[in-house]
């Protein structure tokens, strides 16, 4: 295969992800007027509706805008052999292969997000803002990005560091060490992300005692379940969008709960999001996708090994010589639709277990609170709620509100 026919082939891939995209998401627009089914009409009133619909289609638009400049950008990029220019760039500060990887994925990485930073501030200060959900000011946006890239610079740039080190070392072979320590690091921060990351954003408190924490406790113990972790974060500094997530097992398992989500729920609504939660903990649904995660990355890593190294492949970027970063962003491209049908069944496992943490719920704290909770969580944050299948099956994760709550109420 030649230089020429590769190039074309990534551009191909390129665009027809654009366009089946673009199809789905215009799919799931002409949804946005449809008459509320009855198990869902008193989730908004008429005027509230009327908003969630310009909601949904100004980030619609939005979307598109977005995507459409992301296209354009991706296209031109490719066609002035950018990443040969980048390559050029890298080279000329060092001669050694680790820097000139850092320094290459730093460039572009650093660069795209720079150019994106409009459109983030518009989204965030402009679309967030006019529908009442930002809370975030300026100051926050900006150290929040200055954070993003120092935190991206140190992990990510330390862990593809020693990925190419063991490509240096290995060749063929290095997959196995990068699968390991991928694997090990998957692991660590699936137990002490909270614990590690989360405080560099947020501030984490313990919750207080009272009436929430007391309900709490009594239901931990009515289900055998020992939990010393509940801590509340102030997501109310960014977003009026209310969450609770599950994280870490063993010893560092803990429950965190958005303030928002506090002063959004009753306290029966607010001890069933987190029977839901603790739902997940027992049905193993952490440990399922955690090996899940770590068996796929695998999978990549080893087809990766195979391509990587392949002179043609930088060629078709421009590269004379095989590279292993060039060789890096011609496989993320090649592999983007293995990527989106993994994801597709990822996907349909991911609304299985959730349905699963839904009937731990119910059968052990009741429906009703647990469907009250969810139709208030999707009206304050102005959901989809009746969104298109084809699209529910490529991009949810979770099961459509409707679709909970008929299960909720079998």
């Amino acid at each position: 295969m030649t230089p020429t026919t590769v190039f074309t082939i990534l551009i191909a891939i390129i665009l027809i992800k654009f366009i089946f995209d673009t199809i789905l998401d215009a799919l799931n627009a002409k949804h946005y007027n449809d008459v509320l089914p009855n198990e869902l009409a008193d989730v908004y009133d008429e005027k509230e509706y009327l908003k969630s619909q310009e909601y949904k289609k100004v980030n619609y638009k939005f979307s598109l805008i977005t995507s459409s400049f992301s296209l354009v950008l991706t296209i031109l990029f490719f066609g002035f052999n950018g990443f040969a220019f980048v390559d050029g760039l890298a080279k000329q500060v060092s001669s050694n292969n680790i820097l000139i990887t850092l320094i290459f994925f730093g460039i572009i990485f650093i660069s795209s997000d720079v150019l994106s930073l409009p459109l983030a501030y518009y989204k965030t200060f402009v679309i967030e803002e006019k529908f009442g959900f930002n809370k975030s000011t300026l100051k926050l946006f900006i150290l929040d990005k200055i954070k993003g890239w120092l935190m991206l610079i140190i992990v990510g740039g330390g862990i593809l560091a020693l990925i190419t080190w063991f490509y240096q070392l290995t060749t063929n072979n290095f997959w196995l060490y990068a699968w390991l320590l991928i694997s090990v690091f998957s692991v660590f921060m699936n137990m002490f992300y909270s614990k590690l990351i989360v405080p560099l954003f947020n501030k984490q408190t313990p919750l207080e005692n009272g009436e929430l924490k007391t309900a709490i406790e009594n239901f931990a113990t009515k289900v055998g379940f020992k939990l010393d972790n509940i801590f509340v974060i102030d997501g109310s500094k960014r977003s009026t969008k209310a969450n609770a997530y599950f994280s870490g097992f063993g010893s560092q398992k803990r429950i965190t709960l958005y303030d928002t989500l506090i002063n959004d729920l009753e306290t029966d609504e607010i001890v069933a999001v987190l029977a839901h939660e603790v739902g997940h903990y027992k049905k193993k649904h952490i440990i399922y996708n955690l090996v899940l995660s770590i068996a796929l990355m695998g999978l990549t890593l080893f087809i990766l090994s195979l391509l990587v190294g392949n002179l043609t492949l930088s060629q078709a970027l421009g590269v004379d010589k095989a590279s292993f970063h060039i060789g890096l962003i011609a496989f993320g491209i090649l592999y983007s639709p293995i990527s989106e049908i993994t994801s597709f069944f990822m996907n349909l496992l991911s609304r299985k277990f959730e349905y699963q943490a839904d009937n731990y719920a119910k059968y052990n704290f009741g429906a009703k609170p647990l469907i009250t909770s969810l139709k208030k969580l999707s009206k304050n944050s102005l959901s989809n709620l009746t969104p298109h299948s084809l699209y529910v099956k490529f991009h949810y994760s979770h099961p459509t509100l409707l679709q909970r709550i008929v299960n909720l109420k079998k």
